[in-house]
């Protein structure tokens, strides 16, 4: 393995003086300063004895080969759909029901044009799903129903509006999934802990599913985990390991 070339400005540097690129990848010093910012852990926090399986969206399924390596590409559809995994435990979905919401995690972010606010970004996942979810089901394994299916492109397509923001049509959309939606925006919400300044990490008022706390400390071991072993020289699914052995061992 081989460590990856650093940018001259981090994404912590970019950031503070407002210059992201339309095209972000973690780099060193903001992976170090997010870990010496993280939150103090729960009081609570506890080991993940059975983590979910590693899901990772496949490279061809972006958009644009840009997205694959950046901070919405492959590591943080999986660790969505890792969170969404134990979202869905938590709060007692069957089995249909948690396999389309980690179908919807895994895919949510995979037609993005770049790692800006991109406001389509989910409206062009959730109709690239419908066409495709043969496809995607069959390369993850999932066996899910009509209605299961539809339920996760409804999900995608909403994750990134707010609530208040819906349109007439959108609020149609989620009358079809409104659980899926919300536990899909708080699973999304949870790995926000990548982004470079703290204002931009979770805000848990802004949910309308309940998370433990626990889970916050969990994102953020999933997120270290992950994102260090990438810089080191590991292929997408070997970091995700990596973090999934990580989170299961927590002290």
């Amino acid at each position: 393995m081989s460590a990856r070339p650093q940018p001259a400005l981090s994404l912590r540097q970019a950031a503070l003086q407002r210059r992201l690129p339309l095209h972000q990848v973690m780099d060193q010093p903001t992976l170090t300063w997010i870990a010496a910012h993280r939150p103090a852990r729960s009081t609570c926090t506890v080991a993940v004895p059975d983590p979910p399986i590693p899901m990772l969206p496949e490279v061809a399924w972006f958009a644009l080969v840009q997205a694959v390596d950046g901070i919405h590409g492959v590591r943080h559809n999986a660790r969505v759909c890792f969170l969404a995994d134990l979202l869905a435990r938590h709060h007692g979905l069957d089995d249909e029901q948690s396999n389309a919401l980690r179908l919807a995690a895994a895919v949510h972010d995979c037609r993005r044009h770049d790692d800006r606010t991109d406001a389509g970004h989910g409206q062009r996942a959730g109709h690239w799903l419908a066409r495709h979810h043969q496809a995607v089901t069959a390369s993850l394994g999932l066996h899910l129903s009509t209605e299961a299916v539809t339920a996760a492109c409804a999900a995608v397509s909403l994750h990134n509006v707010d609530h208040n923001g819906f349109s007439a049509a959108q609020r149609v959309w989620y009358a079809r999934a409104p659980q899926l939606t919300d536990l899909l925006k708080a699973a999304d919400c949870l790995d926000r802990y990548r982004l470079p300044l703290t204002r931009w990490w979770p805000d848990p008022a802004r949910l309308r599913v309940s998370v433990p706390a626990w889970m916050h400390d969990v994102a953020v071991d999933l997120m270290l985990a992950s994102e260090q072993a990438r810089l080191d020289g590991a292929t997408h699914h070997e970091a995700i390991t990596v973090a999934c052995h990580t989170v299961s061992h927590l002290p």
